[in-house]
């Protein structure tokens, strides 16, 4: 079957070629048969299974808050908050709210007192839904942003409250599944064999961005493409493990900083998600890439001088879409006194896309390689695709290092040594 490209893979100034990506072809396909075996890979056929039933119910409960609601609060850290919000911010107006949506803000994600306090002042002018994500509930920060919100939301509505508190956890067992059982708070399931940082296409990411406007079956509908067209093992039909080979094989060569740049600053959080992606990924075992991002032009002014002529210890994948929503022509003034008049026959986003081709090529040019990811448009369905297509890469990048994609050791160390602080703590208090 032949599909259409989606996401264009290119490689510039590099000595890298096609005869480098053949010699990974039958490693590719052992992975590639061995991914599904592993635990918490359900994510890699969800999009192709029938979800009406789920998306109605997501549209229903999302219908609602927005009807009765003027703020939704998302309370979760990590894969439970940051899909949602690189979606939301990637997809959403810059200033106002989408049409039809309302506003949705975060909590849990941090443990600022001050950032709370903010919160709870700002809310008691406004209808408040609540949304707390988390698989087991036991995570400090979204626990203790959910015990403020609970009993913030129970000052409020009383009885009601049941009403405007809606849980997404696990279906069997947890903190969160006894707390939300026994309260009779409405539930959301987060699948059991689909781990935090590959979740933003379950009712982890799906909930909270309907709420705020996003078209979610636009959003699946090209998830869905995506897992039929790079349900391939073959590198020259599968952009994903093209993407994942070449990333490994600079990473072979030396380059130990990978930069996810972009154009359009409404991708920074889409950044951030990212960077959780593949950091808990691969970070194991003293291996891994280190992700990092920068947001152009912007940082073009700020790090980079670094990127043109600092250390030669990081490569740079560079995410274009050809087509934004919204766009403004430079408007021709007579007086002209700013030398810009020969620009009045372009747009900011025609400026903005050479920008692009002039960073590629002289980063190129100053020895930085540069992997190009370009889509045609930036809307849902490519979003979605997108997602999908990271979640396969960084699955596959992993792989190829020789750790499991899918577990995080190491944060499980710093939530073990904040415990027992804390527990020293009321040892001494006493």
């Amino acid at each position: 079957m032949v599909f259409a490209e989606i996401v264009k893979t290119t490689l510039l100034n590099c000595s890298l070629d096609d005869n480098d990506l053949v010699q990974y072809k039958d490693r590719v396909k052992n992975i590639h048969n061995a991914l599904p075996h592993y635990h918490l890979t359900g994510w890699i056929e969800s999009p192709l299974q029938n979800q009406e039933g789920l998306l109605a119910s997501i549209e229903r409960v999302a219908s609602e808050i927005r009807a009765c609601a003027d703020v939704l609060v998302v309370v979760g850290v990590g894969g439970s908050f940051l899909g949602a919000r690189a979606i939301q911010e990637a997809l959403m107006p810059y200033f106002g709210l989408a049409k039809g949506g309302i506003e949705v803000v975060y909590v849990g994600l941090n443990m600022s007192g001050a950032y709370i306090k903010e919160l709870l002042a700002y809310l008691d002018t406004k209808q408040v839904y609540v949304n707390v994500i988390s698989k087991s509930g036991g995570t400090m920060e979204p626990a203790l942003a959910f015990r403020v919100m609970r009993l913030y939301m129970e000052e409020r509505y009383g009885e009601k409250v049941t009403e405007r508190i809606i849980v997404t956890t696990d279906a069997d067992k947890g903190i969160l599944k006894g707390i939300a059982d026994k309260a009779g708070y409405r539930q959301f399931v987060i699948p059991a064999d689909v781990g935090g940082r590959y979740s933003v296409l379950t009712p982890v990411g799906l909930l909270p961005v309907a709420v705020a406007g996003v078209d979610i079956r636009a959003l699946m509908d090209g998830a869905r493409y995506a897992a039929t067209e790079l349900a391939e093992e073959d590198l020259g039909h599968n952009d994903a493990y093209k993407y994942a080979v070449m990333r490994h094989m600079l990473y072979e060569q030396g380059y130990t900083i990978e930069l996810l740049a972009s154009f359009e600053p409404g991708l920074n959080k889409f950044h951030e998600w990212w960077k959780q992606l593949f950091g808990e990924s691969e970070g194991k075992e003293h291996k891994g890439l280190y992700p990092s991002t920068v947001n152009f032009s912007t940082d073009l002014h700020a790090i980079g001088q670094f990127i043109q002529e600092g250390s030669r210890v990081m490569f740079e994948t560079l995410l274009h879409f050809h087509e934004i929503e919204g766009d403004l022509a430079v408007p021709f003034d007579a007086r002209n006194e700013d030398g810009l008049n020969y620009l009045s026959t372009r747009t900011f986003n025609e400026i903005n896309a050479i920008s692009k081709q002039g960073t590629a090529l002289a980063h190129a040019e100053g020895q930085v390689p540069v992997i190009q990811l370009e889509l045609p448009k930036l809307d849902a369905y490519h979003l979605g695709y997108l997602i999908y297509f990271f979640m396969k890469a960084c699955a596959m990048s992993a792989c190829l290092l020789e750790v499991n994609p899918f577990d995080q050791p190491g944060v499980e160390a710093y939530k073990r040594k904040m415990l027992e602080l804390l527990k020293e703590e009321k040892v001494i208090s006493k």
